[in-house]
């Protein structure tokens, strides 16, 4: 029962997509369209930037993904293998600071983005996506990197390998299920992201889906079936990178409730 109230409003939207704009209307509704159409889809394309957003959030996302895991991969690493004064403590303020909302730091964000004269691009959107998700991905690669055992590592430093070299041969494939489900969060939360968005951009060719999407709102009269279609074209490329990592994402998590 909970399977489909969850599916459903996803159904529901998939095949709004595919239905002609009368039968968007038709009472009573009805879940499957009598023949399958792409013209919203195509309307899509062809009447909207949409194409140009897809872009801006597939380069904004994957670029947010690789600046927070190369910070997070060595800091994580930092915080479980070199012992120093204050680590638990900048382990907690790291967990603690993840805690706020975005709605809340919006406002300083803005203000230091303009400071650096960095609003309106696609830089200081991919900064502000990384320091939102970096608490995140630091406390959960923390996590990962804790379950490896520290016995391996001090084997292969004994072995003559440097801490380099131990780290990239003996740590990262051991931690890797971890990196990959961290990335995948990442990304994820950078793609749904509206806020940042909307605050720190104001150029038409540079907003990303979430945006773009919410401006088709503003029309004197909402074409669903166009909406209905960006949805399900949002949603493609989150299920395509689940299908692709979704072995990584269960290594991962069992790897990480693990401590050896």
């Amino acid at each position: 029962m909970l399977l489909f109230f969850t599916a459903f409003p996803f159904a529901w939207m998939i095949a709004t997509a595919f239905k002609r704009s009368h039968e968007i209307f038709t009472t009573p509704p009805t879940l499957l369209p009598e023949s399958l159409t792409l013209e919203n889809v195509a309307r899509l394309f062809e009447q909207t930037r949409f194409a140009v957003y897809l872009g801006n959030s597939v380069l904004v996302a994957t670029c947010t993904v690789l600046v927070t895991l190369a910070i997070a991969t060595p800091a994580a690493y930092a915080l479980t293998r070199f012992r120093f004064r204050g680590r638990e403590a900048i382990s907690a303020t790291v967990l603690f600071t993840y805690m706020f909302a975005p709605i809340m730091v919006i406002i300083p964000f803005y203000v230091l983005m303009r400071t650096l004269e960095l609003t309106n691009t696609r830089a200081g959107l991919v900064l502000a996506y990384t320091a939102f998700c970096l608490p995140f991905a630091l406390w959960l690669l923390r996590t990962f990197f804790q379950s490896i055992p520290l016995d391996l590592e001090e084997a292969a430093l004994v072995d003559g390998a440097s801490r380099p070299r131990a780290v990239l041969h003996v740590v990262l494939p051991l931690a890797l299920p971890g990196v990959v489900a961290t990335g995948t969060f990442t990304f994820i939360l950078a793609w749904n992201d509206y806020i940042f968005a909307r605050v720190l951009l104001a150029a038409d060719e540079l907003k990303t889906l979430p945006v773009g999407i919410a401006d088709l709102y503003n029309a004197s009269v909402v074409d669903w079936g166009m909406i209905m279609s960006a949805g399900m074209l949002v949603l493609l490329p989150v299920l395509a990178v689940f299908v692709f990592i979704q072995k990584y994402l269960v290594a991962g998590w069992g790897s990480g409730g693990i401590k050896g």
